[in-house]
């Protein structure tokens, strides 16, 4: 039987490799990268509770040991210049998935690795991905390497990232905007003993670091601290480690500027394909190949598993018109995330001064009027939930 493939071994591309596994149908993952490579940094730290269902849909028992590892906190805080104006606690339960866990991305690969493996999934490591061609509309496509190597499938689920090479040879383009300025995402370790207490906070205007915002977040065995910087801001001043070690005390206290992990900066964009299919449906875009957001919200990898889910339903169905409502669902799920990271980002970002003098009167009503306080600790994340993909599924 010809197989299914799968182009990118991150974790939108292995979740899509386990669901078509689930369906019966044989699959290989091409990957630029060789074997055993290693991925520095946190990247995606939250996976959703409705993730963790797929994934267990996909591979019973993989959400259990996803979540036995990873790191559910249960308190939020949200400051306005060093004053909380915003905490709330959840109680913990061991009934059921929890509504998120934090890892590590390299940490969520090595459990989708380990699953795709016992799933039979074949894998071909440095496998760079640099031509496509699709024989008619229901003929095999053909990928060539960059050794020279030619692979065929019965369809392709390109998860090659945003640099995705499949997307670049069927001419798709992404459609959007980026934003000014760039934010710096810090990787930090726990110190032994002294570990700083579960729970994300967010800092609007902090007084340690020249009113720029911060958010903290923990993860198993550390913590990620993002820093807002401003359009004018040199990243020789917040965005290189030597940087870091100057402001991260003001942030976090003495005693982890020698535990960095991993630092890095990134823009806010929010670009989505034009389609995400080819013109043929036999080529379905995931993950980043078919969309960029801003971490905020969490709404990477999280609508890239959903993705990678929908696309196996299509390619299972084997139909151009399963492969077409994929392409258009998808692409409405899209879209939606990419105008809740835009709501998302005219709070973080404000361009309008009546957006700041709303945040100051909410920071100054929040202890009299607790809405006041919700509304400054849900808006920089954006609209929690778009509309179904599928059978109902959220993302």
């Amino acid at each position: 039987m010809t197989p299914v493939l799968v182009v990118g071994a991150g974790p939108v591309g292995m979740a899509a490799a386990l669901a078509v596994r689930a369906t019966g149908l044989p699959v290989t993952v091409l990957e630029a990268d060789p074997k055993g490579r290693e991925r520095p940094g946190s990247r995606a730290l939250f996976v959703h509770r409705e993730t963790l269902q797929l994934l267990d849909g996909m591979r019973p028992g993989l959400a259990a040991e996803i979540t036995s590892y990873g790191q559910t906190w249960h308190t939020k805080r949200t400051l306005y210049r060093g004053r909380e104006v915003y905490a709330r606690s959840f109680p913990s339960t061991s009934v059921g998935l929890p509504p998120f866990t934090s890892l590590r991305q390299v940490d969520t690969e090595r459990f989708l690795l380990a699953a795709c493996e016992s799933a039979g999934v074949d894998f071909a490591w440095g496998a760079e991905v640099n031509r496509v061609r699709v024989t008619d509309d229901t003929g095999p496509v053909v990928l060539t390497t960059e050794d020279g190597r030619s692979w065929t499938g019965s369809h392709v689920i390109a998860a090659d990232g945003a640099r995705s090479a499949v997307r670049r040879e069927l001419g798709i383009p992404m459609e959007g905007t980026h934003a000014s300025g760039f934010h710096v995402v810090v990787d930090v370790a726990d110190i032994p003993g002294a570990e700083l207490p579960r729970e994300r906070v967010f800092h609007y205007e902090h007084p340690g670091v020249g009113g720029r915002s911060v958010m903290r977040v923990p993860f198993t065995g550390g913590f990620q601290v993002d820093l807002q910087c401003r359009d004018d801001d040199p990243r020789a001043f917040f965005g290189t480690e030597e940087a870091v070690r100057s402001w991260l005390p003001d942030v976090v206290g003495e005693g982890y500027s020698d535990r960095i992990l991993w630092v890095s900066t990134y823009r806010f964009l929010r670009k989505v394909a034009a389609d995400f299919a080819d013109p043929r449906r036999r080529i379905l875009l995931v993950g980043e190949a078919a969309h960029l957001f801003p971490p905020f919200g969490a709404r990477g990898m999280n609508s890239g598993i959903a993705d990678a889910a929908a696309a196996a339903e299509a390619v299972a169905a084997g139909t151009v018109e399963a492969v077409g409502y994929f392409a258009a669902t998808r692409r409405v799920a899209a879209l939606f995330n990419s105008a809740a990271a835009g709501a998302a980002l005219e709070h973080l970002r404000p361009q309008r001064r009546i957006v700041r003098a709303k945040q100051r009167a909410a920071a100054v009503l929040a202890p009299v009027v607790p809405w006041c306080g919700e509304w400054l600790e849900q808006a920089p994340y954006g609209p929690r939930h778009g509309s179904s993909a599928g059978a109902g599924r959220k993302y």
